[in-house]
Parts: structure tokens; sequence; C-alpha cells
């Protein structure tokens, strides 16, 4: 059950989330817009810290049906190309596992790791509205 305490708590990174996307996604950036930007990404590091260490330590969440099916689907696929494999038949194929797996919050992504690098490249390339990931044919 959520406590006052865990939900000031998404507040707070909400807020902090919502504040770094806007500063980040300006099309126009001055040094006070990116001195903003580095103090925005700081806080909101401290935020998802907290997040991590109170409501999620608190409230355990677990993989969906779907993530639950896919899993067995790739467990029974491994089983499979294993028993092909070998020549003596192979151990039966893993039975499912009765409940979901538990899923937590990952602070250890890339995505996270490079939104301290944005102030530096905004400077170095310009504004992240003129960027593209899309391949040109």
């Amino acid at each position: 059950m959520a406590t006052a305490d865990d939900n000031r708590t998404v507040e707070i990174l909400l807020f902090e989330l919502a504040t770094w996307h806007a500063l980040a996604k300006l099309r126009l950036h001055t040094e006070t817009t990116l001195t903003a930007l580095e103090s925005s990404g700081m806080r909101l590091g401290k935020a998802l810290r907290r997040f991590q260490d109170t409501v999620c330590s608190q409230n355990p969440t677990y993989e969906l049906p779907s993530e639950a099916e896919a899993r067995y689907r790739r467990q029974e696929k491994a089983h499979l190309k294993k028993t092909k494999a070998s020549n003596p038949p192979a151990s039966p194929a893993p039975a499912p596992t009765s409940k979901p797996r538990e899923k937590s919050f990952n602070m250890k992504t890339y995505k996270l790791h490079s939104l301290g690098d944005y102030p530096a490249s905004i400077r170095q390339f310009g504004t992240t509205d003129n960027t593209t990931t899309q391949t040109v044919s």
C-alpha cells in the first residue's frame, strides 16, 4: 500500500522528469538553459535513486503474463534445440514456472546513464530537434 511519503516521492520524480524533458527538448538553448538542464539532471538522478530506494523496495513488481509466456517459449525452443543436438535423449522439457518472475526497476540502463551527457552534446552538436536515427536511403 502506498504511503503519503511514497506518493510524494512519485510526484517529485514526475515533476523532475517533466522538467528535464522540457529543457532537453528546447529548440533554442542559451548557457542559462544548459546550466538549468545540468542542474535538472542532477535533481532527476537523486529523484530516481530515491524512487528506487523507497517506492520500488516496498512494492514488488512481476513480469506480465505475456512476458512469462515468451520466456517459457524461449526455454522450450532452447530445450528442443539442445535435444536435437544431443544423440542420447535429453531430459524432458522444462516445466513452466508456476508464477511470473519478480522484476525490479533497473537503474543500470544506457538511457539513464546518458542523461547527464545531454548538455555537453547540445553544446557540441546543437539541439536534439535536428537529430534523427533514421537511415537515409
